[in-house]
């Protein structure tokens, strides 16, 4: 089986979701993946089921309703808008935070779910889980997996550590001093 057919069972049809979502943005590009799936493409990947997405600001809209016309809810957050169909568990999530827009100029273009799509630079994805890892309005559990993301980058690109928050180092270097043992 491949990872696409894998997610596309445990996710109820998120990977076919997905590619018809990325059919819409690339009618309305530009547009870049950012989150938990743009990190799965650059380390080994864990299970998601959000699909974390900036989009031109002003292409928001048509985006929406294009999805809707493809059978998809939407629904508006405070800081997303996001984008779900009754029978998937994938959630498109649409950031409006402004400070994102500038990802989209230097994604990368990589291939996650069998789709070929724009990915935030690895720079970029850093950055942006730096931001949501310091949010503290969000939950518990999304903010230990903006770290465990960090972490799982840290350990793949040395060479990066220099970009993580000196609490997520401390972490790191303490696990390092464990493994030499």
């Amino acid at each position: 089986m491949t990872a696409e057919e894998v997610y596309e069972s445990v996710t109820n049809g998120g990977a076919s979701a997905f590619t018809e979502a990325v059919a819409i943005l690339d009618k309305h590009a530009p547009w870049c993946l950012i989150g938990g799936l743009a990190v799965n493409h650059y380390v080994e990947p864990v299970y998601t089921i959000d699909a974390d997405v900036v989009v031109i600001a002003g292409n928001l809209e048509p985006v929406q309703e294009k999805l809707v016309d493809a059978g998809f809810s939407i629904k508006h957050f405070a800081h997303s808008v996001n984008a779900t169909r009754r029978e998937s568990k994938l959630s498109l999530q649409f950031t409006v935070a402004a400070k994102y827009q500038p990802f989209i100029e230097r994604a990368v273009l990589g291939e996650v779910l069998g789709c070929r799509v724009p990915i935030a630079s690895l720079a970029d994805l850093i950055q942006g889980k730096v931001w949501a890892w310091s949010d503290d309005s969000r939950r518990f559990s999304k903010h230990k997996k903006d770290e465990l993301d960090l972490i799982r980058i840290a350990e793949t690109y040395p060479e990066l550590r220099r970009m993580m928050p000196d609490k997520i180092l401390a972490q790191i270097e303490n696990a390092d001093r464990g493994s030499e043992d």
